[in-house]
């Protein structure tokens, strides 16, 4: 037998933009990003939500092209799509996406700019990801989770199977461009939904931010703007150095750890038919794994402390019914969440815990008795 091999090694320029009116006429930021040959062919995707808490915007973006049609040329009006959870359980709009990529001809030269969510994100990015290989994709995130976390990434997933992102790729966007006014319209709980994503990122990798975080609890449980821009930017900041400098961009290993708090969080939106959202799973799956992380001897009970205390200051309930849900044998139907976190990374289980606050360690295997007291714990303290 003989072998011919080769390591390839692929550069990736992964580009945050902050900005605010990204569809002001006068605003360069989008024009400047894109066109590095002119004009460049754009479709754009709007969250239809956000289209009718804006209806201004679906305008604004026409006259943007308009105004900047020597760099980008518009295919057609912006097209509305779901952007709720539901959207990534079937491929319905992914083929319609697919179609509206060959019907205007955008290659691997032109723009896919998806607007929107981070469901509607992952929807976008995956049909850009599949089509014709690969055509540029550009998000535009318009909700606190999406800007601090999902939209800078580089995953697109859809819900297959009754899990969750069973189906997606690893596909760096072309360019993700941040618009604090977007955020404008959200309702309470979704601007607050993207700070557990923060707390998480503070958690693992960096116990000043952590600091910050608790300094300026008061003013983000009030939705203070420059405190939720500084969440933003660092939050953001924080993910992209963990994709460039943890050796594991695309997860090709078994340790994933960005998903801190992820492994039953992911099981509760599922239980729960997503009618808990993502931020507010994830802070119930921060507070269970951080009372595991004491119980078993890693984590001080004081830093445990600061944690739950900072996740209740910001406005997250630590407990949801679904955690009372069993399975046919009678065990807690959020312990499944465990296998298939396995089993989408594949190898052996590898669950992000924390030894500090700035100091994450993996773990190979839970004990049910530690998480069962975790869920009592979290049960009395929200006094159910």
């Amino acid at each position: 037998m003989t072998v011919i091999e080769r390591s390839i090694q692929v550069s990736w320029r992964l580009r945050v933009f902050f900005t605010e009116g990204v569809f002001a006429a006068d605003n360069p930021v989008l024009a400047e990003a894109l066109a590095d040959v002119a004009p460049r062919k754009a479709l754009v995707i709007l969250d239809d939500s956000l289209s009718q808490a804006l209806p201004e915007l679906e305008p604004r973006i026409e006259k943007y092209f308009s105004a900047h049609h020597d760099q980008l040329q518009l295919v057609r009006p912006p097209l509305f799509v779901c952007g709720s959870e539901t959207a990534k359980n079937s491929t319905t709009i992914v083929g319609d996406l697919h179609a509206q990529i060959h019907r205007h001809h955008i290659d691997r030269h032109s723009y896919l700019i998806a607007v929107g969510g981070g469901a509607l994100l992952d929807v976008a990015g995956f049909a850009a990801a599949t089509a014709h290989r690969g055509v540029r994709h550009v998000r535009i995130p318009t909700t606190t989770l999406s800007q601090a976390d999902s939209g800078v990434g580089v995953k697109n997933g859809l819900n297959a199977f009754g899990q969750k992102n069973f189906v997606g790729t690893f596909a760096p966007p072309f360019a993700v461009i941040n618009d604090f006014n977007l955020l404008a319209t959200l309702a309470p709980r979704d601007k607050r939904s993207g700070y557990v994503e923060a707390v998480k990122v503070a958690c693992i990798r960096d116990a000043n931010f952590f600091a910050e975080l608790e300094r300026d609890a008061e003013k983000l449980a009030a939705f203070e703007p420059a405190a939720m821009k500084h969440l933003i930017r660092r939050c953001a900041e924080l993910h992209l150095e963990h994709i460039a400098t943890s050796g594991d961009p695309f997860e090709a290993g078994s340790a994933r750890p960005l998903d801190f708090g992820h492994w039953s969080a992911h099981k509760l939106e599922q239980l729960s038919h997503f009618k808990i959202s993502h931020g507010e799973a994830v802070g119930i799956g921060l507070a269970l794994d951080v009372i595991y992380s004491r119980e078993i001897g890693l984590l001080n009970p004081a830093a445990a402390a600061r944690i739950l205390n900072l996740l209740e200051k910001l406005g997250f309930k630590l407990f949801a019914d679904e955690l009372f849900n069993a399975d046919n044998d009678n065990q807690p139907a959020v312990l499944a969440g465990l296998g298939e976190f396995r089993e989408h990374l594949g190898g052996e289980l590898s669950i992000t815990l924390l030894s500090d606050i700035g100091r994450p360690l993996e773990v190979h295997e839970m004990e049910p008795r530690a998480i069962a007291a975790a869920v009592a714990e979290l049960r009395t303290r929200a006094g159910k």
